[in-house]
């Protein structure tokens, strides 16, 4: 089992950082390109516990299919998806968000499985999720600027 665990200190209340990401098609903006990532699932998605959301993207340049389920729903606390169908043997992403004075912490908690153990994830599975990680701190950064980044 691996894990990656990120925060993002935003400048906004939670009440208001929520709405983002209660609209699933705002995973396709917090989603690299090179992963052609693109939300099959039709609108409207109505979020909450137990909605199922199709998505197709490329891994490495390979098509993937993944499906996910919201499995706890608690406005504007916190969010949990897990894969149904996808790459991975398991993935659990924990999406949380913390108020403090007028801004949000968001934190991201995977805990995820695959095939070929640790030195796969060393040499490729890990960079590759630190990497999209990476990117969507910085998108996420864009969106609710922190105290100490500049609207673009």
């Amino acid at each position: 089992m691996f894990t990656i665990d990120t925060e993002v200190r935003l400048l906004a209340k939670s009440e208001e950082v929520w709405p983002f990401f209660s609209n699933a098609r705002n995973l396709e903006r917090l989603t690299p390109r090179f992963l052609k990532f693109q939300v099959l699932t039709p609108d409207p998605i109505e979020m909450k516990e137990g909605t199922l959301i199709d998505y197709r993207l490329r891994i490495r340049g390979i098509p993937i299919r993944w499906q996910s389920r919201i499995t706890v729903w608690d406005p504007p606390h916190r969010f949990v998806d897990e894969q149904v169908r996808g790459p991975y043997r398991y993935w659990i992403h924990q999406h949380t968000f913390e108020p403090d004075d007028n801004t949000t912490i968001a934190r991201d908690l995977v805990r995820y499985d695959h095939i070929g153990g640790r030195l796969v994830n060393r040499l490729i599975v890990g960079r590759d999720v630190e990497t999209i990680f990476a990117y969507r701190r910085k998108v996420l950064e864009e969106v609710f600027p922190g105290p100490n980044q500049t609207t673009p």
